[in-house]
């Protein structure tokens, strides 16, 4: 679970979004929901905990406007509505349940687009913990997207199917085959940690065999090990290696050389977006 707060300025020329506050909470919702359908009344306490305390921190920032989605965990909860429902009676904070599409309409929003080389061609990456999404862009414009049921929490589990993994596969050879030198851009909290146990910063991109290299690296260690040696969360520790092995393969599919990390996501879409509606409002 993610909360963040950002303040908006706007000038002439551009429309700035600073960050003003992350939280993240180690609320796992997915584990639950992908091996029993349900998630259970302990992580309901949980959650609902969670959604208080970023209650409160919406009213000591003076927050104007907000929205909170939730993504493939809930979708596929059996009791998700009743949960989101317990949420809002609680709290008030209303939580949408968004598909697959709407999902990477959001992380691909307009101030995205705007880094992106006009003439290029890209294949967008989003792993989370129960899907993949896929975006295919070719001169600006968005060719195909795709969600997969391909995700790091659905891979701890074994819960990935082998026609899945191969449909994934071969969708991404046939959408890249005729496109020449596809680059790949990746999103997501693990290709962030990811890019960031190198060392680089943004826009200095992962190449394929760096990314390689320290997946190489990650696998070979044990869950204690990559804690220690990367001062990784154990939430983050477990899946890292699996989220390596999703974004490698897509490299790889694609024929992507290079991989470009911006650091954004599902939160920084639903900012764009936020603003984007309060322009509208006022125009």
């Amino acid at each position: 679970m993610r909360l963040l707060i950002s303040q908006v300025r706007e000038t002439e020329e551009e429309i700035f979004y600073k960050k003003v506050g992350l939280v993240r909470l180690p609320i796992r919702l997915g584990q639950e929901a992908f091996l029993k359908k349900e998630i259970s009344e302990e992580t309901i306490e949980r959650f609902i905990n969670g959604m208080k305390a970023y209650q409160y921190l919406l009213k000591v920032h003076e927050v104007e406007s907000f929205r909170a989605c939730a993504t493939s965990a809930m979708r596929e909860a059996k009791n998700g509505e009743s949960v989101v429902d317990q949420i809002l009676e609680e709290t008030g904070i209303p939580i949408e349940i968004i598909d697959g599409k709407h999902e990477a309409e959001l992380i691909f929003n307009g101030h995205f687009k705007d880094r992106l080389e006009p003439e290029s061609n890209y294949i967008y990456v989003d792993v989370g913990g129960g899907s993949t999404e896929i975006t295919i862009l070719s001169d600006e414009k968005i060719v195909d997207a795709k969600s997969f049921k391909v995700g790091t929490i659905r891979l701890l589990n074994d819960l990935v199917s082998e026609a899945e993994w191969k449909r994934m596969k071969s969708w991404v050879k046939r959408k890249t085959k005729e496109l020449d030198h596809v680059e790949m851009i990746g999103s997501g909290g693990n290709i962030n940690k990811l890019y960031k146990l190198t060392d680089k910063s943004y826009p200095r991109p992962l190449l394929y065999h760096e990314l390689k290299a320290l997946k190489s690296d990650l696998s070979g260690l044990t869950y204690e090990q990559r804690i220690s040696k990367y001062n990784l969360n154990p939430d983050r520790a477990d899946v890292i290696v699996l989220a390596a092995e999703i974004y490698y393969s897509v490299m790889k599919w694609s024929d992507a050389s290079i991989l470009h990390v911006p650091k954004i996501g599902l939160t920084d879409g639903i900012v764009t977006q936020l603003y984007s509606d309060y322009k509208d409002s006022i125009s």
